[in-house]
């Protein structure tokens, strides 16, 4: 719904338009309903928060939130691995709104700390498989054809702390390791063809400077739309999001997509690392492991309601949350009041972009009854968002790694909302 202005001039010459008529007599019952004062009736003069001079302009160089953002932070659960230097900080999916995560709030997930790279010194050698080894200052990068695209970057272990029982209530922990970016580099393809690909070129092992060397196998069919990154949401990567290079698998999972990219070996056969066999492997109900599950798969959650921000007063509702795909884009969402009886169509905010995330809003009217409130989304391949009991029949519940179950909040008559669930 959009309101245009217009002038005394062009209000009186305008036409009656029965269409605007029915708008405005909906925005009068809109009004009503929230209490607001009526046409033509006196409202009390508001009553604002005294004045208090601000700094001057230029004392801070580097523009932060409002001090009274502060509470809209990354956020740790300290119990969930050992040591700050390899464990996962939460982006606070329920304070944000459209699709871009802010550079400050992108989760972050490290093995062994953050490195610290003078981007002077920076090499990234590309060698194996190629007729000409090569290593690339970040300045010889940057003169080549730049790309910048918004895709989504997920965790495989989003949500995984529920694929048994919810153990957490808020959306920060159940899906806050899920962050989109504008991001700007060079193609992968275009730094691997001044190399040279050789015959049987099929693998790529990407390796991170960071205190473990971290690495991953990337199968021939990622590195046309793969990215080798630089920039985020406008300006240089951030440390922890891998500056100053970074490697961007559209639709992977996060652990694909190398940060401090240094090195890149192209083989003929994945290099089976610790990260894709001990970790970010799927282990099934015969002890085997899934390898290489590497599409994140269609997914979506309320982020408004959800446990962190209630319901506070009876009436008109905003319902909104957040849908993706590592198979490309979002077709629909659908949402359920009653958890999974019954389903009415979310409206998608435009655009909607490729192995991006997708804003969806539905409006609704709450009078105080309980509620079991559901998103379930599909994508443009045609897959759709499993329950947990779906789900469960094709993957095993010993694997910790790719829960896209839907998530339920129940909504008690006092507006608090809780995380529960419903197979």
């Amino acid at each position: 719904m959009g309101w245009h202005g217009t002038d005394d001039t062009q209000r009186q010459a305008a036409p009656a338009d029965p269409g605007r008529r029915r708008l405005f007599a909906g925005l009068a019952g809109l009004a009503a309903a929230l209490g607001l004062p009526r046409n033509g009736a006196r409202a009390q003069r508001p009553e604002h928060a005294p004045f208090r001079p601000g700094m001057a302009v230029g004392a801070r160089p580097y523009g932060l939130p409002s001090p009274f953002q502060r509470g809209v932070v990354r956020r740790w659960l300290n119990w969930m691995l050992p040591s700050r230097l390899t464990n996962v900080a939460f982006t606070p999916l329920a304070d944000l709104e459209g699709v871009i995560t802010p550079n400050g709030l992108h989760f972050e997930r490290s093995h062994a700390g953050t490195p610290v790279i003078d981007p002077a010194r920076f090499r990234l050698k590309v060698h194996g498989l190629v007729e000409r080894p090569l290593a690339f200052t970040l300045d010889d990068l940057k003169r080549l054809p730049a790309v910048s695209r918004l895709h989504f970057i997920e965790c495989a272990g989003n949500n995984s702390l529920n694929w048994k029982r919810p153990q957490v209530n808020a959306v920060q922990f159940t899906h806050g390791m899920l962050s989109c970016s504008e991001w700007t580099g060079v193609r992968l393809m275009d730094v691997l063809t001044l190399c040279g690909l050789k015959a049987g070129a099929r693998w790529l092992l990407a390796e991170g400077a960071d205190g473990a060397a971290y690495a991953r196998s990337v199968p021939r069919a990622l590195w046309d739309e793969a990215l080798l990154v630089f920039a985020q949401n406008g300006e240089a990567l951030r440390p922890e999001q891998g500056f100053p290079l970074r490697l961007l698998a559209p639709g992977t999972e996060g652990s694909l997509n190398v940060k401090w990219l240094h090195r890149i070996e192209v083989g003929d056969a994945p290099w089976l690392t610790r990260e894709e066999t001990a970790r970010y492997a799927d282990l099934q109900d015969d002890g085997k492991a899934r390898l290489f599950t590497l599409i994140q798969e269609v997914n979506s959650v309320i982020t408004l309601p959800c446990p962190e921000r209630p319901l506070k007063a009876h009436g008109p509702q905003r319902l909104s949350g957040l849908a993706w795909s590592g198979h490309g884009r979002v077709k629909a969402v659908d949402i359920s009041f009653d958890g999974g009886r019954n389903w009415r169509s979310a409206r998608l905010e435009e655009p909607v972009l490729p192995k991006c995330l997708t804003r969806f809003h539905l409006p609704f009217d709450w009078r105080g009854e309980e509620l079991l409130l559901q998103s379930r989304a599909v994508d443009e391949k045609g897959n759709v968002q499993p329950t947990y009991a779906e789900n469960l029949r094709v993957k095993s519940a010993n694997q910790v790694y790719h829960n896209n179950s839907i998530t339920t909040w129940r909504v008690m008559p006092n507006g608090e909302v809780r995380h529960v669930r419903v197979d």
